[in-house]
């Protein structure tokens, strides 16, 4: 008789655990990156009154079964289920979703074990670094370089160990709220000009906006003049200044008139040969001597482009196709990709990475411990962490800007489950509860 009760009372203290996994789970339905658990049950030892018996193929006599009683049930395990939950908008730059697998990879100041968390409700605080909702600070890569498979481009260094992601300034960038200036290195011009044009007629003038190192805005005109000599063009690089900064730059382009080829730039003169190009180039290396003028400027060394150019029969339309450069200008916002890099927008319309966002993957995500604040840390069954990855990279999943994943709770399961619960925690005292009727009954004997 003792066995039953005790039996309803295992059942009763395992079927409360598992309704405080509901409570917990039913709480944090709303809880951003939350990760549901479940309750899964297990019986405990049998006492074996009888052992089995074999057949006995002399007597013709057939074996018996082992004639167990258990003795009651416990927790087998408290499991996290890492499914995805729902993705919710926010249109915050500052919150990111991850589209897959992966976690994010936070720490609490220098000191500390790296943790993880799915919650990318994150912000940016008064000192430019970004934390996530308790103040941990989120880490990845900082310091970029030149991409070699795209000049001009920043490529992140990812076999470098993550750091604290600060918006505003690293030890490789310096300050970042601020975008140094770029010289002009490059003038590209297009279009036509016009054979019919005498060289009595006006010139055809493009006008640029060229920048030196320190940022200084200076309106420069290309003009072309026709010559008298046929498909030759004299151009000048001049100084729209009242008092010009630098001397003028002139050269010649000559233009095809061989059949077949008619019409196109054949070659040019004027400053130098520009790198990489042989002579007769299209490429011309100009220098606008402000240095010469005033000691405290740099001159402006640019590539002109005259490839584009052509010389047929029709209205002039040459212009600028590209002149890169430009001067310093502050950071106004920024913007999270999908790919982890953190773009900032600056006042003069250019853009710079900030830092790249470090995802962490384990062998057993379910294995994480939760340690409170949407934060896990590994564990002996989890995987070790050894190296944060890229977004994207090795099978992890990508981020979704401006949104957060809520709570994968179930709502509708939880509340079944919530059913079950207190229907198995109602049979097993109704177990105690008849237990004690019949022990009151075996005392009433005597009577």
């Amino acid at each position: 008789m003792m066995r039953s009760m005790f039996s309803g009372v295992s059942g009763l203290k395992s079927h409360q655990t598992r309704l405080d996994v509901i409570g917990n789970n039913i709480a944090n339905v709303n809880t951003i990156g939350y990760k549901a658990s479940r309750v899964t049950f297990q019986e405990v030892f049998s006492q074996t009154l009888k052992g089995s018996g074999a057949p006995d193929s002399t007597t013709g006599r057939g074996g018996t079964n082992p004639m167990q009683i258990g003795l009651g049930m416990g927790v087998a395990a408290v499991d996290t289920l890492f499914t995805r939950g729902s993705v919710q908008r926010t249109d915050n730059p500052t919150d990111i979703s991850v589209e897959g697998d992966g976690l994010f990879v936070v720490k609490g100041g220098s000191d500390g074990a790296f943790k993880f968390t799915r919650a990318g409700n994150f912000t940016v605080d008064k000192m430019g670094n970004f934390v996530a909702s308790n103040g941990d600070n989120v880490y990845g890569w900082q310091y970029h370089t030149a991409d070699p498979a795209n000049p001009g481009a920043r490529v992140f260094d990812t076999e470098k160990s993550i750091e604290p992601i600060n918006i505003y300034s690293d030890s490789y960038n310096g300050n970042k709220k601020i975008i140094a200036p770029r010289s002009t290195d490059q003038v590209s011009l297009s279009g036509n000009l016009n054979m019919n044009d005498a060289a009595t007629d006006p010139a055809v003038i493009l006008p640029l906006t060229t920048f030196d190192a320190f940022g200084n805005e200076y309106k420069v005109e290309v003009q072309f003049q026709k010559s008298a000599t046929d498909h030759i063009w004299n151009y000048t690089v001049t100084d729209t200044a009242t008092t010009p900064r630098f001397a003028d730059v002139t050269g010649t382009m000559t233009f095809d008139a061989t059949a077949g080829s008619e019409g196109k730039a054949l070659s040019a003169t004027g400053g130098a040969d520009a790198a990489g190009t042989p002579p007769p180039a299209l490429k011309r290396a100009i220098t606008l001597g402000l240095n010469a003028v005033d000691n405290s400027l740099t001159d402006i060394n640019f590539e002109l482009d005259l490839s584009r150019i052509t010389q047929y029969a029709t209205d002039s339309s040459a212009k600028s196709y590209s002149v890169n450069g430009y001067n310093s200008g502050t950071l106004v916002t920024f913007n999270i990709g999908a790919d982890g890099i953190i773009t900032g927008i600056y006042s003069n319309g250019q853009q710079q990475p900030l830092g790249l966002v470090a995802l962490a993957n384990f062998e057993n995500p379910s294995g994480l411990q939760k340690v409170g604040d949407n934060m896990y840390m590994a564990t002996t069954n989890s995987g070790d962490f050894k190296k944060a990855l890229k977004p994207g990279a090795e099978g992890l999943g990508t981020l979704n800007p401006g949104t957060l994943e809520m709570s994968n709770v179930d709502l509708s399961k939880e509340f079944t489950e919530m059913i079950t619960t207190q229907r198995g925690f109602q049979a097993n005292s109704r177990i105690i509860t008849t237990s004690d009727e019949i022990l009151n009954e075996l005392v009433n004997i005597k009577r």
